[in-house]
């Protein structure tokens, strides 16, 4: 089931209070395995797409630049203030954008990192597109996701879950597979990561190569 953008925006302004309870530690070690695996040289300018409550901001070494986007405002207010309390100056912007429909330049950074977020947006070969326009050529893409599980009781019930992707604001079936199929990925590496290695990293080289095809918009309002 495909999810809806507005769906997404009141999920997450639901979640938004209690996300860092519900999501923060058990999501934690994906978080650290991607940007154990970032190798950041000074002055790396990374993005990080689907930020959230800014739950990896501190994870950041401090010699790069970090900017982070969401499509949830409720979300966005609870980063810029851990941004503000812990004193993260290497985060150089939080903004309200769409990841389908980026606002900024070709090739503006040499990183961009989507961590739990490909199986929630509307469209993620579109979302991936975007990803590649805005990293630079010879740059890397990091995903962590749950993808739909290869063990035939555990993806049934994840089937069965499916149609209510809308109230749970993500898809419990994704298809790994299809997605990289549908992507053209260039994957480097895959990682388990978190408990049971239930979910997957994909370490990707940035191939250039678009297939949604879908021009850069304004950011929202």
């Amino acid at each position: 089931m495909r999810m809806d953008i507005n769906a997404v925006q009141r999920v997450y302004r639901r979640y938004a209070p209690a996300y860092d309870f519900y999501f923060g530690a058990m999501f934690q070690p994906g978080r650290r395995e991607i940007i154990a695996r970032l190798d950041c040289r000074p002055g790396d300018r990374i993005l990080e797409v689907g930020v959230g409550t800014g739950l990896s901001l501190s994870l950041y070494p401090r010699h790069v630049e970090i900017t982070g986007i969401d499509l949830s405002r409720e979300m966005l207010v609870r980063a810029r203030a851990r941004r503000r309390c812990q004193h993260l100056k290497h985060v150089v912007a939080l903004r309200l954008m769409d990841a389908e429909h980026m606002q900024f330049a070709d090739n503006s950074f040499d990183k961009v990192v989507a961590m739990y977020v490909v199986s929630v947006t509307p469209h993620p070969a579109r979302m991936t597109d975007e990803m590649r326009r805005v990293c630079k050529p010879g740059g890397e893409l990091f995903i962590v996701n749950h993808f739909h599980h290869a063990n035939s009781l555990v993806g049934g019930v994840e089937r069965l879950a499916a149609p209510f992707s809308h109230v749970m604001g993500f898809r419990p079936d994704f298809s790994l597979e299809h997605f990289i199929d549908e992507t053209g990925l260039d994957v480097a590496a895959r990682i388990p990561v978190n408990a049971l290695g239930y979910w997957t990293l994909l370490r990707c080289r940035n191939n250039k190569r678009s297939r949604a095809g879908v021009a850069p918009m304004p950011a929202l309002a």
